[in-house]
């Protein structure tokens, strides 16, 4: 199967505090034309890796009006980065530090951020303990409530044993997995989403992050209220942001959207239509709307 996600970036690397070498991906244009504008760096959600963002990444960054600098990051155990061998690192608090040191490795001062699912968590925590990173957020499909059935539906397609023998397999589960809640996808965007989540080894396609991560949601009790982030999510108020979700998706809930539309104002929705979760943000109107949003942002 052709990697359609190859070019346009640099690969870069670097350590993590406790040693783990990390990888990005640095879309970067030539600095004469994205003077006065800060980076995007896009955190991915919790098994997926930087090929999620390769097409918004070349949207962004090769822009003809407004281009940006955009960094997407592998999180440990994630697509080119390190699996860690202590598996209790797999961690929001670990990895928003991971975050940070990101920053520090490409010079980033502070960023505008984009964060599919785990990625939006990760970025609560960085607003409340680091807030001087960010300059404006983008939270793909996630907020601080996390609905416990939408968790039970992300543990038990990544731990059904399946797997697959070749690409056509890969797309065909991709589809089995989210075809019901991704209605607007055509048969290239089933093949690209394959092509994000799995990576070719030998021919054969393998999921592309470390198995502990999938493992570990066994043992949260989902018959119990999951612990939510509105503490860390007022601290998000002091910056502007955008909500992407996804309609049909199961881990934000419409009375979680409102209610954070309440708690910030200035807070922009955005849905994302025939989409679950998370919406690709590279399909329907989302780069529109993702431009827009740019656009009064420095």
């Amino acid at each position: 199967m052709p990697d359609t996600y190859a070019s346009g970036f640099q690969e870069r690397f670097y350590t993590s505090p406790d040693g783990l070498t990390l990888y990005a991906r640095d879309y970067r244009p030539d600095e004469t034309v994205t003077t006065g504008r800060l980076p995007v760096i896009c955190l991915p959600g919790l098994t997926r890796n930087t090929r999620d963002f390769h097409r918004l990444a070349l949207l962004l960054s090769q822009d003809t009006t407004a281009p940006r600098r955009v960094i997407a990051l592998d999180s440990r155990g994630r697509g080119n980065s390190a699996w860690d061998e202590k598996k209790a690192n797999y961690n929001l608090t670990t990895e928003a530090r991971d975050v940070v040191t990101a920053c520090a490795a490409f010079d980033i001062e502070r960023a505008i951020f984009i964060g599919t699912s785990r990625g939006g968590l990760i970025l609560h925590l960085l607003a409340a303990t680091r807030p001087d990173l960010l300059e404006a957020v983008i939270l793909n499909d996630i907020g601080p409530v996390v609905e416990a059935e939408g968790l039970a539906r992300i543990r038990d397609y990544l731990n059904c044993g399946r797997r697959p023998t070749d690409w056509g397999e890969a797309v065909d589960i991709v589809r089995g997995n989210h075809g019901a809640s991704f209605t607007a996808l055509a048969e290239h965007d089933w093949r690209e989403m394959a092509l994000a989540l799995y990576r070719d080894i030998g021919g054969r396609p393998v999921a592309d992050f470390d198995p502990a991560i999938a493992e570990a949601l066994k043992s949260v009790d989902l018959s119990q209220p999951l612990p939510d982030l509105w503490g860390q999510f007022e601290s998000l108020s002091q910056f502007p942001l955008m909500v992407i979700r996804g309609e049909n998706t199961p881990l934000l809930s419409n009375e979680t959207a409102d209610e954070m539309a309440c708690r910030h104002p200035g807070l922009v929705l955005h849905t994302a239509e025939g989409q679950g979760h998370a919406p690709l943000l590279h399909h329907g109107g989302i780069p529109t709307a993702i431009r827009a949003f740019l656009a009064s942002r420095r």
